[in-house]
């Protein structure tokens, strides 16, 4: 299996309820995400995929969420956007693409601190 990893930043504020504590008041993260697709194959060039095709899904989807407040985005209507909802909302908006150009998205991982993240597999 090859495997190629972007990694991209965007700054949002979001509200979690019924997790107790300060993270149910307004707040923000400067989120670092690394987006991983995989296939089992290369292609007639020898890549698995292009660098830059992978970098604008990911610019795409976060540009979405970029200085946003995650709680009144669609994407998360009804859910708390917590990084784990976060990755797992990154990781549908690419799949359909993915697909298309033959690989698969393997894994999502935001971070919401340098010492804290999520890992999201879709499996």
């Amino acid at each position: 299996m090859y495997e190629v990893t972007i990694i991209k930043s965007f700054s949002a504020a979001h509200i979690l309820s019924q997790v107790g504590g300060k993270c149910e008041e307004l707040h923000g993260h400067n989120f670092k995400v690394e987006l991983s697709v995989g296939a089992a194959s290369l292609n007639q060039s020898g890549l698995l995929i292009d660098f830059r095709l992978v970098k604008k899904w990911l610019g795409e989807v976060l540009e979405e969420m970029d200085h946003k407040h995650l709680n009144e985005i669609s994407g998360f209507a009804g859910i708390n956007p917590s990084a784990e909802n976060v990755a797992r909302h990154i990781a549908e908006k690419i799949m359909p693409k993915a697909e298309k150009e033959g690989v698969k998205v393997t894994k999502v991982k935001v971070w919401e601190s340098e010492n804290a993240c999520v890992t999201y597999t879709g499996d």
